[in-house]
This record gives structure tokens, C-alpha cells and sequence, in this order.
């Protein structure tokens, strides 16, 4: 065991929320910071054009490829997981859209107790990581180092889509992310250039040429070093070698909803029964650690095209695919810059939802999961995703090696509420798709498909088909102390344990009503001022 450099903050994780951090930190040169990635740098090309997403969302060396336990109510499925390992973590790696939630999200934490949570504190931190190609103002930001752009590729498919969905009697939305989420519209994306922002490239580039950062790739984190009820310092595994580092003041996990519950059980602070059938010293009974486990469920609705229309004919035809990828050589725009849904919408499905329950993703190609090519035929498709889920999870480590994957089950569909949700989603994914300006473009309806009627046979296509949107959250619960399930308080202090915090997705007390990683990148912004100010 070599012993490395003393430090005044370490952070475990470099992706959504922990790049931010230790950006953030080193901007002051007195602090030494000591960032650890368990994966590599984000040198593979594929990483940086956005559809790339394709090619590295399942790629062992971009991404841990976890998989939940099999699923009872998906008939005993296991369901991909991946999350990113690479420098960057899961902003490498995902589908580059930005949403942000609804207002709703934060004002619902802080009435669990967390104290300031609620939009009107939050809000400031999304501004500030914001570069807003929409300009600025009361809800966007510009000249923060996360580059948020609009859509690079205008499609007759997307504007179809957008139609219908007004001909269905849902809103135009031009702004996601601005005074009300409700409607169809365009997402936005981080890109910057054409090319993906991700946080290793918004927060990272600029803090790596300081003298007070140090990184190291490839360290795989296997405990917390905890001595009376204080983190001291890190162990982690590199190259072979074992390596400790000190710590003076703090050491924060954001290695992600899977990774920092894991590596906190595997520092002994979790339930203490479960700590000792694995042979692991409890340092503090923490009894909500890797429970409280959420996730977005989505479906596919998949359309066959009556014309070569989709992004599937321009894949399948030689001069087209060159010609595709001239136009993002030279323009950065096209088909190349696309992420995971180019239009989308936020709507209320469920007859007593006060605010949407669902998203729509769109997208002008149709496949069956990303990374196993597009369909062969003209094709498009649409997935309906639950925005708030009743359903809770938990998950576990197997053993006390770090390299072993953690025992995932996510609990889908455990709640009436969660299976009536999806029968009604399809039912309303149909009546849009059944809409003069999109049914125009339809041949025949793939995926549920037209043998698929009656609400216990949605259901069961739901069981068969249903996906995960790579929503993870919930882990490392936030809440206040009465909360038996609490494992940070409101400042993301882990309780019992000095000198420790949690600072990524896990310590979201419920799902945010869309995708996760702007609100991961404003939870390291807002860490990163307690830990400033606590320090003071």
C-alpha cells in the first residue's frame, strides 16, 4: 500500500455532478483537490458527436454496463443499465438532452423537509452553469461554462409530430425549462459547436491546468477511510496498486446513484445488519443507504414510414451516409449532432394529474435499443415515459470487492398506479400518433402493434417491452433526520460521519419530471457553495 499526497478535498467521480465540484473548488488556489475516475479519459471520438451516444452507451470501456436483477413484473427480465466510465461519467455518454424538471420537483423536496431546495434556490445554480444559446433571462443563464443549445437538425418528421400533437389538443412549447414545462416542442441540447458538452468538457478543461487539481483516471475507489466517525482520507486501486489518500477537510462522493451507495456500504456506513453478513466493519448504522432506488420506465411506439423518410434510409444508402457525415464535418450539423429525441412533449395522462406525468421522446428513427443498428425499414418512433413513479427500489453490494457489480432491483412496476400509468401512455401515445399531420407519414404501427388492444394486453407489452430512460436516483436519500430512510441532511452531509458528503443523483429524495443530468449538474453547483461556505 503506497501512501499518496495529503489533500484538502477529494472527490470520487468526475462525471455530472463531480466534475462541477471540482471545478468549482480549485477555483480557490489554496485548496489541493485530489479527483478520482474509475474510468478513462473521453479521447474516443464517438464520445464527442452527439449521436455517438449509439456507439458508446453499451462500449465496456465508456460504461460500467450494469444490469438490474431480474425483474418479476417485466416476466423475469434483467434490464441494461449503463452509466458512464469515463472522464465526464454519464454526461459523455448520454443523450445530451437538457431539461431541467418542473418548478413543482424542488418545491415538493423542500416540503419533505430540505430546507433550501425549493425552485427559487435552486434556480440560481441552473443560471450559473448555464452558456444559454436562447440568450438570458429570468430562467436561462449565459456565460456559465455548460454550453445549452437548440436543435441543429430541422425535420419534416419532428414538425409532423409537433402538429399532431397540437391537433391532439396539447400546447406548442418553445421552452421546456421556462415558466410552465407543459406542451410540444423541440428539446435543447449541451452541445457546444455541434459537438457534446459534456462536464469534463464545460468544467473540467479550464480546471485541469491548474496546479491544485490532481486527477487520476483508472482509480477505482474501494473505501472511505473513516476513524472516529470522521472520512480521513480514500483507498482506491490503480494500475494494479493499491494507493491511500489523506484528507484535511472533505471527501465527496459523486460516483452516482449505483457507485456512491456502493462505496459507502463498502466503508461500513449502511444498515449494520447487512454490513455484517457481508464481514464489514460498521462505522455507522445508516440504514437508508442504496434504498429508496427510482427510476423513469419508458416504452417504445415504433412506426413503419410509407416513404424513405427517416434517418433509417439515409444509414442504408451510401452517398447519403457520406453526405451525412460531410455535413458535420464542415457545418457540425445534420443527422450527426441528433441526441436521444429531437422533438418531445410533457403532458397529463392520468385523470387526476395536476401538472404532465409524461414525456414523450421523438425521434426520426426507429430501433430496437441503442447500439444494435437501426431498423431496415423506413421507420420512426415515439416512447412514452412516467415521469413520477410510485415504485422504489433498493440495491446491494455482493461482496466486499469493489470491482463487483452491486445487486440492482429497481421494483418497476410495483404499484397499481405505476401499470394503470402505462396502459393509459400507450392509449394516449396512439390518439397523437393518430392525428392528421403525423398518421400522413404512417404505413402501419410496428411496436405496441395493431393486434395489441385491450388494457391487459398494453399492460403486457409493457412487461414484455418496457425500458429504462437511464434515470437512476434516489440512493443516498436527502432528507431530515426524523426520516428514517435519511442518509444527507438539506447541506448533503452524510449523517454520523464528519468530514463526508454525497453530491450527484443518489440524494434525490423523489424523481424530477425529466431527464436527470442538468439537475445532477446544478446539485454539484450547489454543493459546491455549502462546502465553500462551511469551510469558511
Amino acid at each position: 500500500m503506497s501512501e499518496d499526497l495529503t489533500f484538502d478535498y477529494i472527490v470520487v467521480g468526475s462525471g455530472s455532478s463531480g466534475a462541477v465540484v471540482a471545478a468549482r473548488l480549485t477555483e480557490n488556489p489554496k485548496n489541493r483537490v485530489l479527483l478520482l475516475e474509475a474510468g478513462g479519459r473521453d479521447r474516443n471520438p464517438w464520445i464527442h458527436v452527439p449521436i455517438g451516444y449509439y456507439k458508446t452507451m453499451f462500449n465496456p470501456n465508456t460504461s460500467w454496463n450494469y444490469e438490474t436483477e431480474p425483474e418479476e413484473a417485466l416476466g423475469g427480465r434483467s434490464v441494461p443499465w449503463p452509466r458512464g466510465k469515463v472522464l465526464g461519467g454519464s454526461s459523455s455518454i448520454n443523450g445530451l438532452l437538457y431539461v431541467r424538471g418542473q418548478q413543482g420537483d424542488y418545491d415538493h423536496w423542500r416540503q419533505l423537509g430540505n430546507a433550501g431546495w425549493s425552485w427559487e434556490h435552486v434556480l440560481p445554480y441552473f443560471r450559473k452553469a448555464e452558456h444559454q444559446e436562447r440568450g438570458e433571462d429570468e430562467f436561462h443563464g449565459k456565460g456559465g461554462p455548460l454550453s445549452v443549445s437548440n436543435i441543429r437538425l430541422n425535420h419534416e418528421l419532428c414538425e409532423a409530430f409537433i402538429a399532431a400533437g397540437q391537433e391532439a389538443g396539447i400546447k406548442r412549447n418553445d421552452d421546456f425549462n421556462g415558466a410552465d414545462q407543459e406542451g410540444v416542442g423541440y428539446y435543447q441540447m449541451t452541445e457546444r459547436n455541434g459537438l457534446r458538452c459534456s462536464t469534463a468538457v464545460a468544467y473540467l478543461r479550464d480546471a485541469e491546468k491548474r496546479a491544485n487539481l490532481k486527477l487520476e483516471t483508472k482509480a477505482l475507489v474501494s473505501r472511505v477511510l473513516i476513524e472516529n466517525n470522521r472520512a480521513v482520507g480514500i483507498e482506491y486501486s490503480q494500475n494494479g496498486n493499491q494507493h491511500r489518500a489523506k484528507c484535511l477537510g472533505e471527501v465527496i462522493l459523486s460516483a452516482g446513484a449505483i457507485g456512491s451507495p456502493q462505496i459507502l456500504q463498502l466503508s461500513g456506513v449502511a444498515d449494520g445488519q447487512f454490513l455484517k453478513s457481508k464481514g464489514i466493519d460498521v462505522k455507522h448504522d445508516l440504514s437508508g443507504v442504496g434504498r429508496n432506488l427510482q427510476d423513469h420506465l419508458q416504452v417504445r411506439m415504433v412506426y413503419k414510414a410509407n416513404r424513405p423518410v427517416s434517418i433509417n434510409d439515409t444509414v442504408q444508402n451510401p452517398l447519403k451516409k457520406v453526405m451525412m457525415g460531410l455535413e458535420f464535418l464542415f457545418n457540425r450539423t445534420g443527422i450527426l449532432t441528433i441526441g436521444a429525441g429531437q422533438a418531445g412533449g410533457f403532458v397529463k395522462v392520468m385523470p387526476d394529474a395536476a401538472t404532465p406525468d409524461m414525456q414523450f421522446h421523438f425521434m426520426t428513427m426507429s430501433a430496437d435499443k441503442p447500439g444494435t443498428g437501426l431498423h431496415k425499414f423506413s421507420g420512426f418512433m415515439s416512447t412514452v415515459c412516467q415521469l413520477r413513479p410510485e415504485s422504489r427500489g433498493h440495491l446491494q453490494i455482493k461482496s466486499t470487492d469493489p470491482a463487483e457489480k452491486p445487486a440492482l432491483h429497481p421494483n418497476y412496476l410495483s404499484t397499481d398506479l405505476d401499470r394503470r400509468f402505462f396502459v393509459e401512455a400507450l392509449k394516449y401515445g396512439r390518439r397523437v400518433a393518430e392525428q392528421p399531420s403525423l398518421k400522413a407519414y404512417i404505413s402501419e404501427e410496428f411496436e405496441p402493434g395493431p393486434s395489441v388492444q385491450t388494457d391487459d394486453q398494453l399492460l403486457a407489452h409493457t412487461r414484455k417491452k418496457a425500458t429504462t430512460v437511464f434515470h437512476p436516483v434516489g440512493t443516498c436519500k436527502m432528507a431530515p433526520e426524523s426520516d428514517a430512510g435519511s442518509v444527507v441532511d438539506e447541506r448533503l452531509r452524510v449523517r454520523g460521519i464528519e468530514g463526508l458528503r454525497v453530491a450527484d443523483g443518489s440524494i434525490m429524495p423523489t424523481l424530477i419530471s425529466g431527464n436527470t443530468n442538468a439537475p445532477c449538474i446544478m446539485i454539484g453547483e450547489k454543493v459546491s457553495d455549502c462546502i465553500k461556505e462551511d469551510a469558511r
